[in-house]
């Protein structure tokens, strides 16, 4: 009982502002870790996929500055 009395008592000395901001926070965290449970479902190696997707976007964005736009390069 005395757990509940002091979680009222905490409860009761923060300002309204205090607790929604907690409150968001507290989302916030459960948001994000049910996005990364959700991106690693059924993946074994979570950060392997990670680097993999970051070394491919850094792949595409190379070939557009450099305007080749995945032509080869090569003559005919």
């Amino acid at each position: 009982m005395q757990i509940m009395d002091a979680a009222a008592l905490v409860a009761a000395s923060l300002t309204r502002q205090e607790q929604q901001e907690i409150k968001r926070r507290q989302l916030a965290e459960a948001a994000e870790k049910r996005q990364m449970e959700a991106s690693s479902r059924g993946i074994k190696n979570a950060y392997s996929v990670e680097q993999k997707k970051k070394k491919q976007e850094e792949i595409e964005k190379r070939m557009a500055a450099s305007g080749s736009g995945g032509e080869g390069g090569l003559r005919m």
